[in-house]
């Protein structure tokens, strides 16, 4: 069912982000410090080093890459070799790191911080506004980890993955506040930490199972699981839908945490995979809102 992209192995691959204008799926591998970009249509596979970690992209209106490095969040020009410093909610804090991030349907880029060696309560999740203010949305978190938006926006979800919980908030587009926590989905630790996560078209959330060799689909308004697609690898990080009507779904994958005899036994772990026509669509990615 599902189908390695490329012959490459990420140590921790996360974060997929599917560009519709040019066809191409962005990933990075957070601590060896690679951002990755494969095109379907071509079979094109790029990496860019940064020589510093990098934990999440976030594709811009005007074309050019947000990515959350270790020394801040930072603009990547399509045009040019040199980054755009922007801003950093934790440079006072350098035993943490960025995970988790993705853009909201105003354009405002959310990210989550967590410390490296993932000292619990440790984190917080902030949002990067469009004129490049910080905003403190949510403190002591752990492993701030999957978001995703209701097709109406006006819903947020979000995963503090030790807690086994998907939460929801009311969200409020205008000002990007949020309000009215309640937890929707408690996931058995049997089946896996919640990871990284998508919505689709029909509002169900998508969840990648860290140690848990499955994304599960599941109903946010019940919390039944309503699907669970079985990996040929244990650690499940994220996911995205992608391709012409995004009916692919691509997720990744990691090495990390795998002892020796184990990713022995996963000669995949780490790589991307793809379930192509999935026989569910997902939703555009938000971009962030740049001159």
């Amino acid at each position: 069912m599902v189908n390695a992209v490329v012959e490459h192995a990420c140590f921790l691959g996360e974060g997929p982000v599917w560009d519709n204008k040019t066809g191409t799926l962005y990933w990075v591998d957070i601590l060896i410090g690679h951002i990755h970009q494969f095109k379907p249509a071509t079979g094109e596979f790029k990496t860019t080093e940064l020589n510093q970690m990098v934990s999440a992209v976030a594709l811009c209106t005007n074309g050019d890459t947000l990515a959350a490095l270790q020394s801040g969040l930072s603009i990547i020009p399509q045009h040019a070799d040199r980054l755009a410093y922007i801003n950093h909610p934790e440079k006072h804090l350098p035993q943490n790191r960025f995970n988790d991030g993705k853009c909201d349907p105003a354009g405002r880029f959310w990210i989550g911080t967590m410390a490296i060696d993932e000292t619990a309560g440790a984190g917080s999740l902030y949002t990067l506004d469009t004129d490049g203010g910080l905003s403190l949305k949510i403190q002591g978190t752990t492993i701030s980890n999957g978001m995703a938006w209701s097709a109406d926006h006006q819903t947020f979800y979000y995963i503090d993955t030790p807690t086994l919980q998907i939460v929801a908030y009311d969200f409020n587009k205008g000002d990007g506040s949020i309000s009215n926590k309640r937890t929707v989905i408690t996931i058995d630790e049997k089946d896996g930490y919640p990871d990284g996560m998508t919505i689709d078209s029909e509002g169900m959330l998508w969840i990648a199972h860290w140690g848990g060799w499955q994304v599960s689909r599941r109903d946010p308004s019940t919390g039944k699981t309503l699907f669970a697609l079985p990996m040929p690898v244990a650690n499940i990080t994220s996911c995205t839908f992608g391709g012409d009507d995004l009916g692919d779904l691509y997720i990744t994958t990691a090495q990390k945490g795998l002892p020796a005899d184990e990713l022995g036994q996963q000669p995949g772990a780490g790589h991307l995979y793809v379930w192509k026509n999935s026989g569910y669509k997902g939703m555009p990615a938000f971009e962030y809102k740049a001159d």
